[in-house]
């Protein structure tokens, strides 16, 4: 496996048929919903198709999901590219560490420095992008402790069941 896939603790590796399972339990959570944008639930059929869609090419499909190993080689997570960019070398970045148990271990700080190294050596980015709710202090400490920068605030931005909120634009330029 490439050693742009590697970092501390983890390793990055692609989706295989027999994350299903996995991925139908973390993409029907309610409780993520609110980070990834999420307002319907996934059949394992969409999913399944998903699965198949992930083998093509990035420069294809604009998006990237790569599953998180432990140094145990359990999975702990996913990380994924969207809105990838080649001309302007830029693409989004979203993570998750599912179980509790998993998180404040290195694995999601570990993950991002292994997707940065990938997104600079391997695909040529000049940057990575997330957007962050300003109540996910986790989210904002994690990001800005991988050396994403805030650049910027989009007020009213994401409408929740309790009113508007805003969403920070947080950055990383890799070179």
């Amino acid at each position: 496996m490439n050693n742009q896939l590697q970092y501390g603790k983890i390793t990055l590796r692609p989706l295989e048929p027999e994350d299903i399972d996995l991925l139908y339990k973390w993409e029907n959570n309610l409780e993520i919903w609110k980070v990834s944008n999420t307002k319907t639930p996934f059949s394992k059929h969409i999913l399944a198709h998903y699965l198949m869609e992930s083998a093509k090419d990035i420069y294809e499909t604009k998006q990237l999901r790569l599953i998180i190993q432990n140094e145990d080689l359990e999975v702990v997570g996913a990380v994924d590219i969207f809105d990838f960019e080649p001309y302007h070398q830029r693409a989004g970045v979203g993570i998750l560490i599912h179980d509790k148990k998993n998180r404040n271990k290195g694995y999601a700080s570990d993950a991002l420095q292994a997707l940065s190294n990938y997104a600079l050596e391997v695909l040529g980015l000049k940057q990575l992008y997330a957007n962050i709710t300003v109540d996910n202090t986790n989210s904002i400490q994690l990001f800005e402790k991988s050396g994403f920068e805030k650049s910027g605030v989009k007020k009213d931005w994401i409408k929740t069941l309790s009113g508007w909120q805003d969403e920070i634009l947080f950055q990383k330029i890799l070179a």
